[in-house]
């Protein structure tokens, strides 16, 4: 079995990732921030047609349809959804995020492998752009609306797809006609404190395998255990949810009828099988770093 992170990709042969746009140096404890541009988050927007959103669940070599993980009924958590981005080279591809309570109302959490990953076998950095999140995706339909990203960060101690630690990234979100993400769509809460061992969790996510093909919110909801070692801490479930669920919540104490829980991780990795099936999920362990990514993250 392989270990592989789980964004989905249109291409699904895709290049590592990197970031562009304007990215500001950081100290290890500090944070990489992006900023896009309003021309280019207006591109973004434009860009992320019906078409292009189909298409990316459209290939025949899609992972095959998960077994644990189900196709979520009833009402939608709607601080959930589908972050969209194209990496060049790579093509277009999707992550899930998650909307977090901040200062701005506009601020979501993903993986930040989802916009940030390393360079090609060259060495040149690959570019992120058309960066939008749709809160509450389901089958095409766009609820509350496309929020395009006017910056994104991580911690300095984050340097893509081959670090463990700190896999996480927070998105702020331009207001769509006046209206903030957090007022349209709600939060989920967030904790960063010790927890037991073993947390009763529920992980979502939009894998673009052939259950879902990206279209429809999957979930899992099952016992995550806490890993440590000497490099990083990490939680572990065997959730089998395809590329396309990087990014999405780990939440305990969570009400499906109100679709309100605490976030404690995203998902990161996942190791899969020869037949493409993945056998487990794994989510980074919230770091200091990453708290003061978050508690600094209305300010982006």
């Amino acid at each position: 079995m392989t270990s592989m992170i789980l964004r989905s990709s249109a291409t699904v042969a895709a290049a590592a990732i990197a970031v562009a746009v304007t990215a500001v140096p950081a100290s290890a404890a500090d944070e990489v921030v992006t900023q896009v541009s309003a021309a280019d988050r207006a591109a973004a927007v434009a860009h992320w047609t019906p078409e292009r959103i189909r298409a990316l669940g459209a290939d025949d070599r899609l992972a095959p349809a998960e077994t644990i993980g189900k196709k979520w009924e009833g009402k939608l958590p709607s601080s959930v959804g589908r972050l969209f981005f194209t990496f060049e080279p790579g093509g277009d591809m999707s992550c899930t995020a998650t909307v977090v309570p901040s200062p701005t109302k506009d601020v979501a959490l993903t993986a930040g492998h989802c916009l940030n990953g390393g360079f090609t076998r060259e060495g040149d950095p690959v570019k992120t752009s058309n960066a939008v999140f749709v809160p509450g995706y389901d089958d095409g339909k766009q609820p509350h609306g496309m929020f395009p990203v006017r910056a994104f960060a991580w911690s300095g101690r984050y340097h893509g797809p081959s670090s463990s630690g700190s896999d996480d990234a927070v998105i702020a979100l331009d207001p769509v006609d006046g209206h903030h993400v957090e007022d349209v769509a709600g939060a989920q809460g967030i904790s960063f404190g010790p927890l037991p061992s073993t947390v009763d969790t529920t992980m979502l996510g939009y894998p673009v395998s052939r259950l879902a093909r990206g279209e429809s919110l999957v979930s899992c909801a099952l016992p995550a255990t806490y890993e440590s070692n000497s490099v990083y801490s990490s939680w572990k479930t065997n959730c089998d949810m395809a590329g396309g669920a990087s990014g999405g919540p780990w939440l305990r104490d969570f009400d499906p009828g109100t679709g309100k829980g605490t976030l404690f991780s995203v998902t990161s990795k996942g190791t899969t099988r020869e037949d493409g099936t993945t056998a487990d999920l794994s989510g980074a362990a919230f770091t200091d770093d990453v708290r003061a990514l978050y508690e600094r993250s209305g300010t982006l």
